[in-house]
């Protein structure tokens, strides 16, 4: 069994969403936070994480990127349960029953965002049609194969050169100004 755990790249959800999820939050889609919303009214940060954020279940903030994880026994279940305690507390669900079965349908469709392997993040792109939520999901996979993820390497270079001699487009394209 597989479900989703926030991811950051970078630290540009700290910027983008408020709150941003910290990274490996068990997360859902999420979209449930925006029912009694106008989202062509959103504004700013509000407006981010309506168009491409993941609800980080502990600290129920944003994420752009989820990682599909596999699931240890009884898990998913500790899931639900904090999803549950999440919707009475922060949305005023009636009661742990109606909040629990709401819960595991959002898990459920969560899970069945994980048919990609372990590792495989997941982008989500919401919109306004018609006057309802869309929802599209993608797949990104890395061109490293296992290695970790990285929004940006660095590479410590010992040149003589000054900053203003180095030829950035040069370089990229494999020529370098002398």
């Amino acid at each position: 069994m597989k479900l989703l755990r926030t991811v950051a790249l970078d630290p540009s959800d700290t910027f983008v969403f408020d709150p941003a999820a910290e990274p490996g939050e068990w997360a859902v889609p999420g979209t449930f936070r925006f029912w009694s919303d106008d989202p062509t009214a959103l504004q700013g940060k509000a407006r981010s994480a309506f168009r491409g954020g993941f609800l980080g279940l502990q600290s129920w903030g944003w994420s752009t990127l989820v990682q599909v994880v596999d699931v240890k026994d009884g898990e998913r279940d500790m899931v639900v349960d904090l999803l549950a305690h999440r919707l009475v507390e922060r949305l005023g669900a009636p009661d742990l029953a109606v909040a629990r079965r709401a819960a595991e349908d959002e898990v459920a469709f969560a899970e069945s965002l994980c048919s990609e392997p372990a590792g495989i993040l997941i982008a989500i792109r919401r919109t306004v049609e018609d006057g309802e939520i869309r929802e599209t999901f993608r797949t990104l996979r890395s061109r490293c194969g296992s290695q970790p993820h990285r929004a940006f390497s660095f590479v410590e270079v010992d040149d003589e050169r000054s900053a203003e001699e180095i030829d950035l487009a040069g370089a990229f394209l494999g020529h370098e100004s002398k």
